[in-house]
């Protein structure tokens, strides 16, 4: 008899939400323990540290959602971990880490202390996560946002990443591009203001290949 291996609910949309499905994603991430002793997801999130994790880092090997141990979450690229909250591991991915603090701290000088550690950075980016227990998204016109941003389309609620002049609609396993640009016309973003603002002020964020040409340079 064939046993069918149903897809784990670990793959994250730029919501953040965890859905079940056969798609690969180019990045792991960790929230803490959000799986059962069956691997359920039984919770969201524990605590402030969301990271973005690399797919293999010293030749570790995980058994997926072994009871008690952190879940392992899987995204489409680091555009879209950054619209669902996460930030860079300090460890598996330290330069990365580096830019990013460097860069979101530049950007948003009244939120950083100095220096910014990971801990402080944590709390600022929680605060954005979330407003009266929903996630948390603004305003904004196209027009004044930076390529690597994850909006949510006007039409069907689908989410889209802004490039320069154009759009990229998100799925699990890409991009396509969206036809048709108005820069004047205002979108709920799902990046936290604080992320696109490390975007805007030069923060390479990396993205999918099919989303490259010709804004992208930085791909996974």
């Amino acid at each position: 008899m064939e046993v069918i291996q149903r897809p784990r609910q670990n793959r994250v949309d730029p919501w953040g939400n965890l859905v079940a499905t056969p798609a690969r994603g180019a990045l792991m991430g960790n929230r803490g323990c959000l799986h059962d002793a069956t691997g359920r997801i039984v919770r969201p999130h524990v605590g402030r540290r969301w990271i973005i994790c690399r797919l293999a880092f010293k030749g570790r090997r995980r058994a997926v959602m072994t009871p008690g141990r952190y879940t392992e979450l899987f995204f489409l690229d680091e555009a879209t971990a950054l619209a669902a909250g996460h930030r860079p591991c300090a460890e598996c991915m330290r330069p990365r880490f580096e830019l990013f603090r460097r860069d979101w701290a530049a950007a948003n000088p009244a939120l950083s202390s100095a220096p910014l550690t990971a801990v402080a950075l944590d709390r600022e980016l929680h605060s954005e996560r979330l407003a009266n227990g929903q996630r948390a998204t603004y305003p904004a016109r196209l027009g004044d946002l930076p390529p690597g941003a994850l909006v949510v389309a006007p039409d069907a609620n689908t989410p889209c990443l802004v490039g320069q002049n154009r759009l990229w609609r998100w799925s699990f396993t890409g991009y396509t591009l969206e036809p048709g640009w108005d820069a004047q016309q205002e979108v709920m973003v799902l990046t936290p203001r604080s992320v696109v603002a490390a975007l805007a002020a030069g923060y390479p964020v990396q993205v999918h290949p099919t989303a490259t040409a010709p804004t992208f340079s930085h791909v996974l």
